[in-house]
């Protein structure tokens, strides 16, 4: 999905990299990211670049048992993104986006939150039409 918007609206793309890398395994990373979630967890992350240098921010993540991922809270403890727009997308397995975009802008009170895109994970390769129609929607 993020290469995908990338093409449409020329957008830098960052990875957050998590410090710790979680484990391949489907099972063993689903183990993790709800121990996670039942910790409160702030994984630490790396990123190269500064999202508070740009105006507008997509910001792409799995549901993770009907939650943004816990790497993902540690991203908005860390930046503020008071005057900014941000743009959700995310990936799933039937939760859609799970009150997550509302979430994200309870956790950046500051910021202009639009409405993101769900994709389910088994459409994602085939989503191509969809996110061009919702970056249309969006004036992209």
């Amino acid at each position: 999905m993020a290469e995908l918007i990338h093409e449409q609206v020329d957008a830098d793309v960052a990875k957050i990299v998590p410090v710790e890398a979680y484990p391949l395994a489907y099972r063993d990373a689903a183990d993790q990211a709800r121990a996670e979630q039942a910790d409160d967890a702030r994984p630490e992350f790396t990123l190269d670049v500064n999202p508070e240098d740009y105006d507008v921010i997509f910001v792409g993540y799995p549901i993770w048992y009907y939650h943004l991922p816990m790497i993902m809270q540690s991203f908005f403890d860390a930046y503020d993104f008071s005057g900014k727009t941000i743009i959700p997308f995310n990936n799933h397995a039937g939760s859609r986006d799970g009150g997550t975009y509302k979430d994200i802008a309870g956790l950046e009170p500051g910021a202009e939150v639009l409405d993101g895109i769900a994709i389910a994970g088994e459409n994602a390769e085939d989503a191509g039409n969809s996110v061009r129609d919702w970056l249309t929607g969006l004036s992209y």
